[in-house]
């Protein structure tokens, strides 16, 4: 049987091509520990209100998706009008910390090199998060399990200030609704000329997808916020769903391959 008949019935059956989405290796423990931290909180609903996601990202300030078309005719493909422009070394971009609440934001917090244990305290912690901190109710503070973040001087620090942290499991960013924060700041650095594409820029578009306060009368930032709170309850939801680690849909596909390909 051949490849295109084999696509042909796919298609047939609903199926299609489309790119794979990333993600990081999972061992059957990871799998494990993922699928009891989304057991015993799959309750929550006030409780998720309270948690603050915090993470880092190195967002690329000059960039683009590869999908770039022009239209010229045959024989003008080295005209200057129909070649893009790109430097061949590293792009520059920006690394930076924040956090996200349901109902507020955190500042953005440029960060200069490697983030140790010591800059995470001095340049994160004490001028940022203990002062967001203070300023809210009740709060349940996310981070991910860097080398930094577990650290034992930051453990005491969060101790010492009674800092209540939300356990995580390892390799688990997919839980973290800032993810999806990250990924709309760089969609939007993307609509920017490049030599708009500044560090500057990247701060007023995360005031502008951040969780704004109240008394601001931006359109956008509190529905598109809201939705990334309800895409991690769906990813909670399918995470309990993975039978050790493989989608259903996916092995559907699979079991339709081979079954065509045995024919």
């Amino acid at each position: 049987m051949s490849a295109r008949t084999i696509r042909r019935r796919l298609q047939q059956s609903g199926l299609s091509a489309r790119r794979p989405l990333l993600g990081v290796p999972l061992t059957q423990n990871h799998r494990r520990l993922r699928h009891q931290w989304c057991d015993e909180r799959r309750m929550w609903a006030v409780e998720c209100n309270e948690i603050v996601f915090t993470d880092e990202s190195r967002i690329c300030l000059k960039h683009h998706d590869g999908r770039i078309r022009v239209w010229r005719h045959r024989g003008e493909r080295i005209l200057n009008s129909c070649v893009m422009h790109r430097h061949t070394g590293p792009a520059p971009d920006i690394k930076v910390w924040g956090g996200i609440g349901y109902h507020s934001r955190t500042p953005l917090v440029r960060i200069a090199g490697t983030l140790n244990s010591q800059r995470y305290i001095s340049e994160v912690l004490e001028p940022i998060v203990l002062p967001y901190l203070q300023g809210l109710a009740t709060a349940i503070f996310q981070q991910d399990n860097a080398r930094s973040h577990v650290a034992y001087i930051v453990h005491m620090f969060f101790v010492n200030h009674q800092i209540e942290l939300l356990p995580w499991p390892a390799r688990s960013p997919d839980l973290s609704p800032i993810e999806n924060m990250w990924s709309m700041v760089a969609q939007r650095l993307t609509q920017i000329s490049p030599p708009a594409a500044t560090p500057v820029n990247f701060g007023n578009v995360w005031k502008l997808l951040g969780l704004l306060c109240p008394k601001n009368t931006s359109k956008v930032s509190m529905n598109q916020c809201r939705s990334v709170w309800q895409r991690r309850s769906s990813t909670m939801a399918v995470t309990l769903a993975t039978d050790s680690g493989r989608n259903h849909t996916l092995q559907k596909s699979i079991n339709l391959i081979n079954m065509l390909s045995t024919k």
